[in-house]
This record gives C-alpha cells, sequence and structure tokens, in this order.
C-alpha cells in the first residue's frame, strides 16, 4: 500500500486546531502589499475564521498527518 501523502496546497492554506477543526488563513495577505491601505492589512493579520464543516471531510483527506 502507498505512503499516505499531504497536499502541499491545502497544508500552507490551513492548520488543524487541538480540537480538530482547521483554520483558514485570510487571503490576500501573501504578496503585493505596497498598494495595499495598512488598514487593510492590519485586518488581514486577524485570526480568520474556521473552515466550513462541509469542507472538513476533504480536509482531513488532504491532510492525513495533520
Amino acid at each position: 500500500m502507498p505512503k499516505l501523502k499531504t497536499r502541499r496546497g491545502a497544508a500552507k492554506r490551513f492548520k488543524r486546531t487541538g480540537s480538530g477543526r482547521f483554520k483558514r488563513i485570510k487571503s490576500y495577505r501573501r504578496h503585493y502589499l505596497t498598494p495595499k491601505r495598512s488598514k487593510r492589512k492590519r485586518h488581514l493579520r486577524t485570526p480568520a475564521s474556521f473552515a466550513s464543516d462541509s469542507d472538513a471531510p476533504r480536509l482531513h483527506a488532504m491532510m492525513p498527518h495533520s
């Protein structure tokens, strides 16, 4: 049986919490930050919400080891 591998794109975008839910990172914070206002960048720093419950089974399959 082949090894279970983690989908690297999902691992970069989601983190698993202690309770098993997935916390997502807000978008538009990676690059091209110069034209964005300081207020917008500050709000993008705040923790984002959790991934939806309907996406959780797919995220568990994409990240089996996290």
